[in-house]
């Protein structure tokens, strides 16, 4: 079983820059596919990104593309979010999952068996 501890959140102002980190114990990450998704207050967790566990194929929600970046290092056991020209509505706690890699919707939060507790980003105007 792998375990997933988020970190890089923190209180920042709208155009900064924000880099998140997933790291994994417990089990080597290549073999997984890896996702970040995202909690408002008073609203449902939401797909940001993914990437595939061979780091070909990386996946965008239309709200981050263009902005974000998904990247793993293998070496590291680690999948970093990089979040650049921040907006207040990207505010949300944001969570890493990881599954073992499969051809099932990246998006769905469903899909994935394993999460971190989450990491608080928020972005004031």
């Amino acid at each position: 079983q792998v375990q997933l501890v988020e970190s890089g959140g923190g209180l920042v102002q709208a155009g900064d820059s924000l880099r998140l980190s997933c790291a994994a114990s417990g089990r080597t990450l290549s073999t997984y596919d890896v996702g970040w998704f995202r909690q408002a207050p008073g609203k449902v967790r939401e797909f940001v990104s993914a990437i595939g566990n061979m780091d070909t194929n990386t996946y965008y929600a239309d709200a981050v593309a263009g902005r974000f970046a998904i990247s793993r290092v293998d070496a590291e056991n680690t999948v970093y979010l990089q979040m650049n020209s921040l907006k207040p509505e990207d505010t949300a706690v944001y969570y890493c999952a990881a599954r073992i890699h499969s051809y099932a919707y990246f998006r769905s939060a469903k899909e994935y068996n394993y999460w971190g507790q989450g990491t608080q980003v928020t972005v004031s105007t």
